[in-house]
């Protein structure tokens, strides 16, 4: 693994590269993922990138910064949107880095990320929250992605039961949130999973599943990132028992995913963890003989973080 000092968007930063794979990450505000790239794919960084003219204003003075960001659920126009403009903590680690940004003043929140690169082609990101402050908070860990425009995004479902063979109780709730229009072209309903076309939307929408198979995806440019965060049995989740969202407004895509909820004393922690991959040379998987062949590599990498 090859680690380098940069600048991203006149801010400190890191990038961490296999022979693969090449990641940039914000050391001096967030943190922040703000790239993450196939070396051997045309696609270029399927993050989205923003501008301080493509940044809406939040009174509290937070930036969105695009990329990959851990936040603690559930949202709060106030708790939510802290800024995070000062420098963090950085430490070396085997194959990586952990930062930690400072305790936020007004929740006693403490976010860190440590970031390993497993291989040439795994990258396991661990968001922790820790409570600082005198007083127990009921929150759970919540990691968001944002894509770039112009790609398709990829939400496999649980498998079909037989209801003849007794298979009568539901295995999972799809949960959209009050701005969603389900009548729209944005979401594409297959059998085995839905599609997030995110041109056709021109609005916010959002969507939540309480139950699924641990893994999504986001197709651009002829290279696919899948992030894989597996559901906790029988956990309580947040936003109506939601283990994975996605948001879309047409200028990008999220994928979303959370930890249970808990209820952290002060000085406790909660740690949630993803991995992620990217495949290169993959069709886009908006048709099932596509979606079906990403399922199938999917798999094979899935076994290769259990082994």
């Amino acid at each position: 693994m090859k680690h380098s000092k940069i600048k991203i968007n006149g801010a400190d930063g890191i990038r961490l590269e296999t022979g693969a794979l090449a990641l940039e990450v914000t050391t001096g505000v967030g943190p922040r993922i703000t790239s993450f790239r196939s070396k051997k794919g045309k696609a270029g960084n399927l993050f989205l990138e923003m501008s301080a003219a493509d940044e809406p204003s939040f009174p509290t003075g937070f930036l969105l910064r695009g990329g990959h960001r851990l936040w603690h659920a559930p949202e709060h126009g106030v708790r939510t949107y802290q800024a995070d403009n000062d420098a963090l903590a950085v430490k070396p680690v085997k194959n990586g880095i952990a930062l930690a940004q400072p305790t936020e003043a007004a929740t006693g929140m403490q976010k860190a990320v440590k970031i390993e690169m497993l291989g040439e082609r795994t990258v396991r990101v661990t968001h922790a929250l820790t409570n600082e402050g005198l007083w127990p908070v009921e929150t759970a860990c919540w990691a968001l992605t944002m894509f770039r425009a112009g790609g398709y995004g990829v939400v496999p479902l649980l498998p079909k039961g037989d209801h003849a063979k007794g298979d009568f109780l539901p295995t999972y709730s799809v949960v959209p949130w009050s701005y969603t229009d389900l009548s729209l072209d944005v979401w594409d309903l297959h059998r085995d999973y839905y599609g997030i076309d995110v041109e056709a939307a021109d609005r916010p929408h959002k969507l939540g599943l309480t139950n699924y198979p641990g893994w999504s995806a986001y197709y651009y440019g002829g290279t696919t990132f899948v992030k894989y965060a597996p559901v906790v049995p029988g956990a309580v989740y947040p936003d109506n028992g939601c283990a994975f969202e996605t948001f879309t407004n047409g200028k990008m895509c999220e994928l979303e995913t959370l930890s249970p909820l808990v209820k952290l004393e002060s000085g406790q922690s909660v740690q949630h963890v993803e991995y992620w991959t990217l495949f290169d040379g993959l069709k886009e998987p908006a048709t099932d003989g596509a979606f079906e062949a990403l399922a199938v590599e999917v798999a094979k990498w899935i076994k290769t973080l259990k082994a």
